[in-house]
């Protein structure tokens, strides 16, 4: 009996799969591809996008990318997540050095939007291997019941709805964003 070990991939594979068209991300080297996630994901990715940069930009409190910026949190194997939206301040990373590659800094801010294609199970899991990795705020954002999962590093989830405001304590600890704003 023989078994094949499975070939690991790196973050430089990862951006060579890019160049082919194959969207993805690496957990511990593994390629967990990415399926298209259709309008409505799309609309509440940017009203997230929007409502933070508003805040964010003028202020020059740091930087906020979209889920074509990936994050390497890990190496040999290596870990590449894509968050929808993350926040960096510029204490953790100035604003003056560029991104020619991957984030290597763990953001301070996740947002993700459950699309048809996620289970509870894997975004929950997803926004605790963000905290695990150091991110302090993690917004998970669920267009079908119209309600944001909070995550904080060792506190209870906490669920809003959209007669609820999500506040950016302890990153943001001015921008606050009404729930319903968030979702078309």
């Amino acid at each position: 009996m023989t078994t094949e070990k499975t070939k690991l991939l790196t973050a430089d594979d990862l951006l060579e799969l890019y160049g082919k068209g194959v969207k993805g991300e690496l957990i511990r080297g593994v390629l967990v591809e990415k399926v298209s996630t259709f309008g409505k994901h799309g609309e509440v990715v940017m009203r997230f996008g929007i409502g933070m940069g508003n805040h964010i930009l003028p202020r020059q409190l740091g930087r906020i990318f979209g889920s074509d910026a990936g994050v390497r949190l890990e190496r040999d194997p290596d870990t590449v997540r894509e968050p929808d939206v993350g926040f960096i301040s510029a204490a953790r990373m100035p604003l003056d050095v560029e991104a020619n590659s991957y984030y290597e800094v763990v953001p301070e801010l996740v947002v993700e939007v459950v699309s048809s294609n996620d289970t509870r199970r894997e975004v929950q899991e997803k926004a605790e291997m963000w905290l695990s990795f150091g991110v302090l705020l993690v917004w998970v954002a669920h267009p079908d019941s119209r309600t944001v999962d909070v995550y904080r590093p060792g506190t209870s989830i906490v669920t809003l709805t959209e007669d609820d405001t999500l506040d950016g304590a302890p990153v943001l600890p001015e921008f606050t964003l009404p729930v319903r704003q968030v979702f078309p």
